[in-house]
């Protein structure tokens, strides 16, 4: 049997007639719209005003209780009585932010100099959770970019990956997410990412590989239908990681 949560806080305010949920209204504004609300998806565009506080009791409570099946005592035991506050707020706001916050602010700016020799960024941290077990994936991130009409500062390629990192996810979609994300911002006419990261799904359970750690890429544009471009980027990120070993 499902339980019911009796405290209003946790449902929108207009829908307390219907005593649902402020995770159902979310849910059902996405189904509504045609849209999916995968792990790795950003949802923050169903979310109104004042929605996600709501929504942070709404998963505090539900934290409670699996604190509660796991047969810890949270209600006497100093460790663990706000746990469930903490890790509803670490989620929503913090690790997994890319779903429920939007898109970082960023300005474009015009390639007036028309420049089209390629530069590397990086190497950037990138702190994520596998979609599988929800234990952290932790890593760095390189991008190269061939400038098309616009460019963005520096920073931003970092707040954007930090953005898109911050998901419950696979590595091999998120660097396509990523990509896709720089795509909009700066219409590049060649693009590369790299993503090399630890997973703690097999650094600490599982088969237990403590140096383990998963490289993947995606290059796209002009970096894909010119090899000497593709290996100048793949060059520039080897010498970023040597210089970031010294």
């Amino acid at each position: 049997m499902t339980s019911t949560l009796p405290n209003d806080n946790i449902r929108n305010f207009d829908d307390q007639i219907t005593n649902k949920l402020i995770s159902e209204i979310i849910r059902d504004r996405i189904k509504n719209s045609g849209k999916r609300f995968s792990a790795n998806d950003n949802i923050s565009d169903f979310i109104n005003p004042g929605e996600l506080e709501i929504l942070e009791k709404e998963v505090a409570s539900r934290v409670k209780d699996l604190l509660k099946s796991l047969v810890i005592d949270v209600e006497n035991d100093h460790n663990t009585q706000e746990t469930a506050e903490r890790v509803s707020k670490m989620y929503l706001n913090e690790v997994f932010k890319g779903r429920y916050h939007e898109q970082p602010k960023v300005t474009s700016f015009p390639n007036d100099k028309n420049l089209d020799e390629i530069y590397t960024v990086g190497p950037i941290s990138v702190r994520s959770a596998c979609s599988h077990h929800l234990v952290p994936i932790l890593g760095e991130c390189w991008i190269g970019i061939k400038p098309g009409n616009k460019v963005i500062g520096l920073s931003k390629f970092a707040r954007v990956a930090d953005w898109v990192f911050s998901r419950p996810h696979i590595q091999e979609e998120a660097v396509m997410i990523l990509a896709d994300e720089i795509e909009k911002l700066c219409e590049p006419k060649g693009l590369g990412i790299i993503v090399k990261a630890q997973h703690y799904c097999m650094k600490w359970r599982g088969v237990k590989e403590p140096n383990t750690s998963m490289i993947n890429s995606v290059v796209r544009g002009d970096f894909r239908h010119d090899l000497s471009l593709k290996q100048e980027f793949f060059e520039l990120v080897k010498q970023q990681s040597a210089t970031n070993n010294y």
